[in-house]
């Protein structure tokens, strides 16, 4: 009898406690619990397999979790400008889905043109909500690798050549994104500048121009967008592999900026266990694949970070902390966005997105030049328009690589002008001009066109002059394309000029017809020898689904164009720094290693020293209104720190038309002891103003203003002196000019 009553009270205290255990919520899930404590009790309760298969692909695109613990998977989508069509588990090939159509957002170029923050944050809003519908952790975007040479051909998926209008507009983005419970990666973590030699290539630099250009906007995103995580790129620095580098992951990314997040290898980039290891990357994805559209099949337990990691581990020659850090990093992601519990749900396809993505691309198409004022398109003067050129009749969001997107719809720029010109009464014809590239596939996704054209290019060019001559305006849509060696990954541009002989195209249309509109469809500059005779340029970037209505936007004047280059169109390679000396240690580089010789003289900061290189400058963009920026004024200097104050800048719109002006301020150093480029961008502010308002532009400038980087001491140093803040709305035009002295040296570290 005792035995019983002894078992049953075993049995009713092992019931009891499975019942409490059970309605007891596990302080992994408790959200009123710290995130800390819940990322370190989740951790303690991983086995070292369990923690080493966190950190490591199970599939192309997705790691395990932990099944056991209700740990979900992570699930990765590319971007920047779109959410990819979903492939098969452990292939390139589509998955067959019919439900991960998407909109197409413009290309992180158009978003740097708008030279607005608001755009930036609008976009990262409106692509988090599609990321998350999609039921994504990660969104493989955005990316903030300067513009050093036009001929890297991804520069479209990047924000231009400045760091401090990169940083500006990466924050916002990745906030907007993130406020969905999903994890913006900010790529390409470091000097990722080129295609050629990518996964190889070791860039030689020194540290102040590290510091100064090609880490800003990456340190941007961490310290003011709070980004969840990061994508080091495929190059090498200082020897290193960028996902096995120490200095940038160790000492900068996660000592220096202090970042918590997750940083994910690009597919492909990883190399060497030993290596890999103990250097601060964390996830490893897409070993043993070129990254684009082949790999070797189930091989996620022979990753770097698998089981020999693992192997590594149990025979003592790794450290099982850097293990335990990356597990904790990978938890903190996931508490972050999978089981956060007030996540929102997301969105898909709406008409919110289509608009944000035409507003974005109205706000960054730049209106190069517009002599005569022959935009916008006015019925009382044009009947009869021809269109001419491959570009207003190709898809544009199939290809290029890894940004390559499956879109619910494309509105082409053909379509989208006879929309708007039926509204008017006015006639549209169109002629092919050249031939280029006539396909329209990439890893399994077609857009269904049929481009062959079998006229000789003499005909074309022909057909395309005999219809100039009865239009009223011809607005020539060419550019360049997604195709290799041209704005695509994985390799770069062969030459500077536009390819399939437009220039002749475009030199006979001018002849033709003094009325030439030229819209340029790229994510890089190119030469314009025709530029005297072309009367009106137009920079379209590679704007998404709203293609063909943004663009009809600005030329039939629906949207005042305000967008600003965010690069330099200088007139020829030989005007880029990489290229200036035909150095090619500079670029592509010598068995596999490129040196920045150039410094810090990248875009306008060389240009910008000798006059007459630029067919167009950086910050440059036109308007169909006209501003004056008036005389600024310095105010709320601080009186303990003179670095600190804002100069208020008044705007008046002169013009018939309500528009939006950018006002630009650069910062030369009157006096120093080291090498300073002759101005750079260090504050803007955008203003929308009716006909004939005024309204002040309020720009802020704190010690970051005047600091240049001391290799020396690893801080940044501001030194006394006379230093001049120039206003103008490009880097080559200045209006306006104030003296600032500074009266001692401030030195800190990014630490601080």
């Amino acid at each position: 009898m005792n035995s019983f009553i002894k078992f049953s009270g075993l049995v009713f205290a092992a019931v009891v406690t499975s019942i409490f255990s059970y309605a007891a919520t596990p302080i992994y899930l408790d959200e009123k619990q710290p995130l800390e404590t819940r990322v370190q009790y989740a951790l303690s309760r991983l086995t070292t397999s369990e923690k080493i298969a966190l950190i490591h692909a199970q599939s192309k695109f997705s790691s395990p979790g932990v099944a056991r613990l209700g740990i979900p998977e992570v699930w990765c989508t590319d971007g920047p400008h779109g959410i990819r069509p979903d492939v098969l588990w452990d292939e390139w090939n589509q998955a067959g889905a019919t439900n991960d159509s998407c909109v197409a957002f413009p290309a992180l170029t158009c978003l740097a043109a708008t030279w607005n923050p608001e755009m930036g944050y609008l976009y990262g809003k409106s692509i988090g909500e599609e990321a998350r519908y999609r039921k994504k952790t990660v969104l493989l975007g955005p990316g903030v690798n300067i513009y050093r040479t036009p001929l890297n051909g991804r520069n479209f998926e990047y924000m231009g050549e400045d760091p401090y209008l990169a940083a500006q507009m990466v924050a916002p983005y990745v906030r907007g994104v993130q406020q969905n419970g999903v994890a913006a990666c900010v790529k390409h973590y470091a000097l990722n500048n080129q295609e050629v030699n990518r996964s190889h290539v070791n860039v030689i630099v020194d540290d102040r121009t590290l510091h100064e250009i090609y880490l800003p906007a990456f340190k941007s995103a961490v310290k003011d967008g709070k980004a969840w995580a990061i994508m080091p790129g495929y190059n090498k620095y200082d020897g290193d592999h960028a996902c096995e580098n120490p200095k940038l992951l160790l000492d900068i990314l996660k000592g220096d900026w202090g970042f918590d997040g997750v940083a994910i290898s690009d597919w492909g980039a990883v190399h060497n266990t030993e290596k890999v290891a103990p250097n601060g990357l964390d996830m490893e994805f897409g070993s043993w694949t070129n990254g684009l559209d082949w790999g070797t099949s189930n091989a996620y337990d022979n990753y770097f970070l698998a089981k020999p990691y693992e192997r590594l581990l149990n025979e003592g020659k790794l450290d099982i902390k850097d293990l335990d850090d990356k597990a904790a990093r990978v938890l903190r992601l996931i508490f972050r966005t999978e089981m956060d519990r007030n996540r929102p749900f997301g969105s898909m396809n709406s008409d919110e997105h289509y608009a944000a993505a035409r507003k974005i691309a109205g706000e960054g198409i730049v209106l190069l030049k517009n002599n005569r004022s022959l935009l916008p398109v006015v019925p009382e003067s044009v009947k009869n328009i021809l269109v001419v050129g491959e570009n207003a009749i190709k898809m544009m969001t199939v290809g290029g690589g890894s940004s390559s997107l499956k879109v619910q719809k494309e509105i082409l720029p053909l379509d989208g002008i006879k929309e708007r010109a039926a509204k008017d009464g006015i006639n549209v014809v169109f002629e092919r001009g050249y031939v280029g590239d006539i396909t329209g596939e990439y890893n399994g996704v077609t857009t269904g066109q049929d481009l062959k054209d079998s006229r000789s290019s003499e005909q074309l060019i022909a057909d395309a002059v005999k219809a100039a001559k009865d239009a009223d305006i011809v607005i020539f849509i060419g550019g360049l394309n997604k195709s290799n060696h041209q704005d695509a990954e994985g390799c770069d541009r062969n030459e500077y000029p536009l390819p399939y002989n437009q220039n002749e195209v475009i030199s006979a249309l001018a002849a033709a017809n003094p009325n030439l509109v030229v819209v340029s469809l790229t994510g890089n500059a190119y030469s314009m020898p025709w530029l005297d005779r072309v009367p009106a340029v137009v920079q379209g970037w590679y704007i998404g689904s709203e293609s063909g209505e943004a663009l009809a936007d600005v030329i039939f004047g629906d949207v005042n164009p305000s967008g600003k280059l965010p690069f330099t169109f200088a007139k020829a390679i030989t005007d880029f720094a990489p290229h200036a000396t035909n150095d090619s240690t500079m670029y592509p580089g010598v068995n596999r290693e490129v040196n920045y010789k150039e410094g810090l003289n990248i875009g306008y900061r060389h240009t910008d020293r000798k006059p007459g290189r630029v067919n167009f400058a950086f910050g440059h963009g036109l308007s169909f209104s006209t501003f004056n920026i008036g005389k600024p004024e310095l105010n709320d200097m601080d009186d303990d720190d003179e670095t600190t104050f804002t100069i208020s800048v008044p705007v008046t719109n002169t013009g018939n038309r309500t528009g939006s002006e950018v006002v630009q301020a650069y910062v030369h150093d009157v006096k120093s002891s080291v090498y300073r480029p002759v101005k750079e961008l260090k504050a803007f502010g955008k203003v929308s103003l009716n006909p004939g308002e005024t309204k002040n532009v309020s720009l802020s400038f704190d010690k970051n203003s005047f600091a240049f980087y001391n290799p020396d001491t690893n801080k940044w140093t501001v030194e006394p002196g006379k230093f001049e803040i120039l206003i103008g709305n490009a880097s080559d035009n200045i209006s306006q000019k104030i003296p600032v002295k500074i009266n001692r040296a401030m030195t800190w570290s990014d630490a601080d």
